[in-house]
């Protein structure tokens, strides 16, 4: 019924499943304001409710952080190259092309980034590097960039390749057109004219800002090597924002640290983890669905479920328990540092955009496994739509909407639901203390150009928390929202690197 529904009327549910996100948020942050004067009662006990969800969300985060930072200590000291050689006599043979999309990125960057690859415990010879340029990019400063980075890696790898992405009819600015163009190259142009086994290669999607542990692709190969679903597979590091960590506002510094923590904690969460910014899946599963979708911005969540709907079910996104360090949004002064943080917080919401056609492929794609299907759907609405109801339903909670309606606020049940939340969430404060351990281990020790008083006094950022949750969660969520439900598209911004 949904499916025959969906296809006569596909516009309009399009527009409505586009609308979705933006009514549902808007009202569950506008409900608890009128109906605190209808429904006080239930106004009261969805913000106990929610009050509850969050401490749970907290205790997760904790103990699959700590479980994910065991994992990650042990990963880090692990001679991948002795159990390659125990396990897999052929090992050598596996091949992985890492995709760097640049654009405008500075030469020092990228050579950070590349150099990180250079330094792997794998050999060299088995890593193909692939710079995937933008043609828009002044001209003269793309050739300067690729004979540099020529000059300093030819013969380091495989192969080092550089490839240049000339937008066509029917893409759209952004990572994943680039990415298509530079991948399809690279299966014309070397697996497919010298005749390569495509099962042999992985592919790695890399922002020009990371870098890699030093045994990234060694215990890339051996999860590959290992898994026997390995074309159904994709790969994820805990992605840290911690490359430039003190150099930041404190406010801005706060959202970073809270992000990378959150990335890290998810690793263990095989239920619900989705490869997000940089991650690696076969090259075999890649081409079969088709690349990344060029037409889109979204593109890490967008060529999972591509894949997922493509191979009706099965295909699931496996830990690789090592650090990646990525640059976080920063300026050339504090205000300009605020607003790009912003921007790229409103482009990572913008990922609601993927939900209509997500939901579609729900209810249209055949063969897939009810409940498992069901599970990852959900997990992308409750991801999406609610992500800007966080912050209003536990920082603001009762507090305003008892103001609004005296009557109620003298109400024993106006008195106990605040005081219960206030205890909840004032035991989750223990599970921040373990974000903050786990923040100082994998955050890059102090440079020597800081004052020590500085590290003394950050662990007191984290009372920015309520402003930070505002301006760097509920409002650029709201704002992608509201643009996807107005149907003002927004356009692909690279994150400024100074």
């Amino acid at each position: 019924m949904f499916k025959t529904f969906i296809i006569n009327h596909e516009k309009k549910v399009q527009r409505f499943l586009e609308v979705l996100p933006g009514l549902v948020s808007w009202n569950l942050i506008l409900f608890p304001y009128w109906g605190i004067f209808i429904i006080p009662k239930v106004v009261a006990y969805y913000i106990l409710g929610y009050t509850v969800y969050w401490f749970y969300q907290s205790f997760q985060i904790a103990t699959t952080g700590i479980i994910s930072h065991l994992r990650i200590q042990a990963s880090m000291q692990n001679d991948w190259i002795k159990d390659l050689n125990a396990r897999f006599k052929d090992w050598q043979k596996i091949k992985h092309v890492i995709i760097i999309p640049t654009y405008k990125e500075p030469l020092y960057i990228l050579e950070r980034t590349i150099s990180s690859v250079a330094n792997q415990t794998l050999p060299k010879k088995q890593i193909v590097l692939i710079l995937a340029m933008e043609k828009k990019e002044d001209e003269k400063e793309r050739n300067i960039k690729i004979a540099a980075l020529t000059k300093k890696f030819e013969g380091v790898f495989d192969n080092f390749i550089a490839t240049v992405h000339e937008l066509v009819p029917g893409e759209i600015i952004g990572k994943s057109s680039n990415e298509k163009y530079a991948a399809k190259w690279f299966k014309a142009n070397y697996i497919d004219k010298y005749k390569k086994d495509i099962k042999n290669y992985t592919v790695t999607s890399c922002d020009a800002d990371h870098t890699f542990h030093k045994n990234h692709f060694a215990s890339l190969t051996y999860l590959y090597l290992a898994n026997k679903d390995r074309y159904m597979r994709f790969w994820q590091p805990a992605v840290l924002f911690y490359n430039n960590i003190w150099e930041l506002p404190a406010i801005t510094r706060t959202t970073n640290i809270l992000g990378s923590i959150f990335n890290l904690s998810q690793l263990p969460r095989k239920d619900r983890l989705i490869n997000v910014s940089n991650y690696s899946l076969s090259y075999k599963l890649l081409h079969e669905v088709d690349y990344w979708d060029a037409d889109k911005i979204p593109e890490d969540w967008g060529i999972f479920f591509k894949s997922y709907f493509k191979k009706q079910g099965g295909v699931e996104v496996e830990a690789n328990y090592l650090p990646v360090y990525a640059d976080a949004a920063q300026s050339s002064t504090t205000w300009k540092t605020i607003k790009n943080q912003y921007e790229q917080k409103k482009r990572w919401a913008w990922g609601v955009s993927d939900d209509p056609w997500i939901i579609k492929a729900y209810f249209l794609t055949p063969n897939v496994p009810f409940w498992e299907k069901t599970m990852r759907v959900w997990y992308v609405i409750q991801s999406h739509f609610f992500w800007p109801v966080h912050w209003f339903a536990i920082t603001i909670g009762l507090q305003i909407p008892v103001l609004l309606n005296a009557r109620f606020g003298r109400t024993t049940l106006a008195h106990t639901v605040p005081e219960i939340s206030s205890v909840i969430l004032t035991a989750a404060l223990g599970f921040l203390f373990i974000m903050l351990i786990l923040d100082r281990i994998y955050r890059p020790e102090r440079p020597s150009r800081y004052p020590v008083w500085r590290a003394i006094v950050q662990p007191l950022e984290f009372f920015l928390m309520p402003v930070v949750g505002f301006f760097f969660s509920a409002l650029p969520g709201l704002d992608a929202h509201t643009r996807l439900m107005l149907g003002k598209y927004i356009e692909y911004k690279v994150t400024e690197k100074v």
